[in-house]
Formats: C-alpha cells, sequence, structure tokens
C-alpha cells in the first residue's frame, strides 16, 4: 500500500471535499482538524506522508506556522507541501509558494482540476 496523504482542513464541508477527491484517485489518506493533530501525525507516529494538503486558515496555528515546522524538521523537510485556500489572491498564491509550498489551489476547488493536478504532482 502507498504511502497515505494528511489532509489538514478544519472546514467539515472541506475535509469531504478533499477525502472525495483524494478517494476517487484510490488514494489512502488521513484527516486532521488542525495543525497540532498534524504535528502529531507528523512528528509523533510512525507515519510517513506521501503529501499533505494543508488549509491555510485553520484555527491556533495556522497553515503557514504549521509548513514552517515540517520545512525546518530533517525527517519532513523534503514533504510534498500543498495549500488550499478560501482567502485567495494573486500575492497569497506567490507568497505561499514563495514561503515553500510546492503548489497552491484556491477555493472553492474545482474538483477535476484539483484531482488532475494531484496526480501530476504525485
Amino acid at each position: 500500500m502507498s504511502q497515505p496523504i494528511l489532509i489538514v482542513e478544519d472546514d467539515p464541508d472541506g475535509q469531504a471535499l478533499v477525502s472525495h477527491i483524494v478517494g476517487h484517485l484510490k488514494m489512502p489518506h488521513h484527516v486532521v482538524g488542525d495543525a497540532e493533530k498534524a504535528i502529531t501525525r507528523l512528528f509523533e507516529s510512525n507515519n510517513h506522508y506521501r503529501a499533505i494538503i494543508i488549509d491555510l486558515a485553520l484555527p491556533g496555528k495556522d497553515g503557514w506556522e504549521l509548513l514552517a515546522e515540517i520545512r525546518k524538521n530533517p525527517a519532513t523537510s523534503n514533504l510534498l507541501c500543498i495549500a488550499v485556500t478560501a482567502f485567495h489572491t494573486s500575492r497569497t498564491r506567490e507568497d505561499a509558494l514563495r514561503a515553500g509550498f510546492n503548489a497552491y489551489f484556491a477555493k472553492p476547488l474545482d474538483a477535476t482540476h484539483f484531482a488532475r493536478e494531484l496526480e501530476a504532482l504525485l
């Protein structure tokens, strides 16, 4: 079985949509609702993830802070990180890619486009 994808999304509708898309691609995945749970999954367990999809606007520690922790840890520094956000501007896209995200998608997600791009990234 291939390594799962970790989805970090606090909105139940967003969780359901991204899970559906990833599931449709027959990719195993785990869903958590905040950065702290993501950190536990990434650093305090034996899970090895293929990629992580991160909502930028999370409660508590946001997606930007989560990305910084992922990039500074040698065990996860090369993990494929994908940003999703409802607060889209071209500047946010540029900032996300400059900060170290490998890809960026604005919400609402276009399921077909997102699935195609996700397959290409993986």
